[in-house]
């Protein structure tokens, strides 16, 4: 198994990781980025996000994707957007691998914060998390305006 960062020819595996996550989240059609997307956003100058990738028998099979923030409490901090493994590489050291990657970035840069959003009915994340010394909260809800939300606002409020 080698962790690293990754490259834009590693894209097509990062969006197959990216769907296989949907799929499990129950989601199979939410996912509408392309690989063209993922390298015009992930590579140009003012790169929007940063990956890891796992990869054993150079296949892809775990990613770690990650981007900066501001805390108006904290200041720089890490938004972990999505950490997946393969479901034939679960529970074979790969996922902490990946974790521990972002973890030892975020040190490296100097955050004060990593965060990062787990569903309410994914009980072995949430206790992998708690393992590793993070707190889960379950006071904070998470807010979201979908593209759908966002048009119906400038064409029906902003009026």
């Amino acid at each position: 198994m080698t962790i690293r960062k990754g490259k834009p020819e590693d894209m097509k595996g990062v969006l197959a990781l990216i769907q296989e996550l949907a799929d499990y989240e129950k989601e199979p059609n939410a996912v509408v980025i392309t690989v063209d997307d993922l390298i015009r956003d992930g590579f140009g100058t003012h790169p929007l996000f940063h990956v890891f990738v796992a990869e054993v028998d150079d296949n892809i099979v775990g990613i770690a994707l990650y981007y900066y923030r501001y805390s108006t409490w904290k200041g720089k901090t890490i938004h972990l957007e999505d950490l997946v493994v393969k479901q034939s590489m679960r529970g074979t050291g790969l996922g902490y691998a990946l974790y521990s990657e972002i973890i030892k970035q975020g040190k490296k840069d100097n955050v004060r914060r990593i965060e990062w959003a787990v569903l309410d009915w994914n009980t072995p994340a949430i206790a992998f998390y708690e393992n590793s010394g993070a707190k889960v909260f379950d006071e904070w809800k998470i807010a979201q305006m979908d593209e759908e939300s966002i048009n119906y606002f400038v064409e029906n409020k902003l009026k």
